[in-house]
C-alpha cells in the first residue's frame, strides 16, 4: 500500500464538502492500472456529482478527468504498461488524486508532444467536442450553427475546431471579455445574452434562417431560446445544466417549432469502446498537434484546493479550462 493525497467527499452538498485527506492506494487488479496524475482537469459535471444532482455512493472521490504515468498493470492489461504516458476521460470518479488505481481500459496514450497540463486539460471537453461536431451532427463547411457558453473550456475548443471545418459558429457568452476571447479563438460571431436578444441576433445573423443545429451547455436559462432559434427540423443538442437542469416540458413544443429534433448526449455513450475512445481522441491529437486548436488553460489550482476550484467555476468566473496540480 501507498499513501496517497485525495479529494473525498461524504455528503452532497457545496464545494465546502470537499476534503483533502490521505488514502491508501494499493496494486492494480485484473484489467486495472495504477496511474500517478501529473495534471488534472477539473469539469462542470464534477458540481453535478458533488452537489447530488447526478448520484453517486458515497462517500466517493471526484473528477474524471487526468494525465500522468502508469505505474503498474494487473492481470490481463496489455495495451499500456509502466512507465507510459497516458490520458482519459472517463468514469469512474476519482482523478482529483496524486494517485489511482481504475480500469485500464479507459486510458489512451498521450503522445510526447503534447504536456501532461494539456492532456489533463483537452480530454474531456476536446472528446465531447469531437462528437458533437463530427458524430451528434456532423457540420458541413460553410454551415452557420449556435454554440452557448463559447468562452468556457468546452466553447473554446469548439470555436477552434468549427473554423478549422469551414463552419460558421455564433457563439453566446455573459461578458465583453468573454466575447473577444470566442472572437479571438474563432467564432464568427458572438452575442452578448446579457445586452442582446439571442434570438432576435440570430435571425439577423441567418437573415431569418435560424441555424440546423444549437448546442447547448448552459440548461434552464437558455433551453427556450435555444429551440427559437432552430429552423425547422432542426436539431436541439443539450448537453449540459450550469443554470439548472431543464424543466419538463411538452413535446408538442418541438411541434409547434417545425418538426424539431431533440438529445442529450454523453461522451459515455459516444465513447463506450475502446476502439471508439481510441478513434476519437487521435482525432482530438491530431487537430491539437496540428495546431488548428490549442488548449487554453486559464485557472491551475492546487489538488488542495479543488473546492476553491469549484467556487470560481460555478460562479462563472473562469474561461477555458481549469486545471488541479497534484
Amino acid at each position: 500500500m501507498t499513501t496517497a493525497k485525495a479529494i473525498r467527499f461524504a455528503r452532497t452538498g457545496g464545494p465546502e464538502v470537499l476534503e483533502y485527506v490521505d488514502v491508501e492506494v494499493g496494486d492494480p487488479g485484473p484489467g486495472e492500472a495504477r496511474v500517478r496524475n501529473h495534471a488534472i482537469g477539473v469539469n462542470f459535471i464534477d458540481t453535478y456529482f458533488r452537489s447530488g444532482l447526478y448520484p453517486l455512493d458515497l462517500p466517493n472521490g471526484l473528477g474524471q478527468e487526468g494525465a500522468g504515468v502508469v505505474e503498474a498493470v494487473g492481470e490481463g492489461v496489455t495495451h499500456v504498461k509502466p512507465g507510459d504516458r497516458v490520458a482519459y476521460a472517463a468514469r469512474p470518479n476519482g482523478a482529483y488524486s496524486q494517485l489511482r488505481v481504475m480500469p485500464a481500459d479507459v486510458l489512451v496514450h498521450l503522445p510526447d508532444a503534447i504536456s501532461f497540463e494539456t492532456g489533463a486539460a483537452m480530454m474531456l471537453q476536446g472528446l465531447t467536442v469531437q462528437y458533437l461536431l463530427k458524430q451528434t451532427h456532423a457540420v458541413q463547411p460553410g454551415e452557420t450553427i449556435l454554440f452557448h457558453a463559447a468562452a468556457g473550456g468546452v466553447g473554446l475548443i469548439a470555436c477552434q475546431w468549427a473554423r478549422a471545418l469551414g463552419v460558421n459558429l455564433i457563439g453566446t457568452v455573459g461578458s465583453n471579455e468573454k466575447a473577444a476571447l470566442a472572437r479571438q479563438r474563432g467564432a464568427a460571431h458572438v452575442i452578448n445574452y446579457r445586452d442582446e436578444d439571442v434570438v432576435q441576433r440570430v435571425l439577423e445573423i441567418t437573415n431569418g434562417a435560424k441555424v440546423p443545429v444549437v448546442y447547448d451547455s448552459v440548461g434552464k436559462d437558455m433551453f427556450t431560446r435555444s429551440l427559437d432559434c432552430l429552423r425547422p427540423r432542426g436539431l436541439m443538442v443539450s448537453f449540459g445544466n450550469s443554470s439548472g437542469p431543464v424543466p419538463p416540458f411538452a413535446l408538442n413544443e418541438l411541434a409547434s417549432r417545425g418538426s424539431l429534433y431533440i438529445t442529450r448526449p454523453t461522451l459515455q455513450s459516444y465513447a463506450a469502446t475502446r476502439a471508439q475512445r481510441d478513434a476519437m481522441a487521435a482525432d482530438l491529437f491530431d487537430v491539437v498537434a496540428s495546431g488548428k486548436v490549442s488548449i487554453d488553460i486559464h485557472q491551475r489550482f492546487p489538488l488542495a484546493d479543488a473546492a476553491q476550484a469549484h467556487i470560481a467555476l460555478e460562479g462563472r468566473r473562469t474561461t477555458g479550462k481549469t486545471i488541479l496540480l497534484p
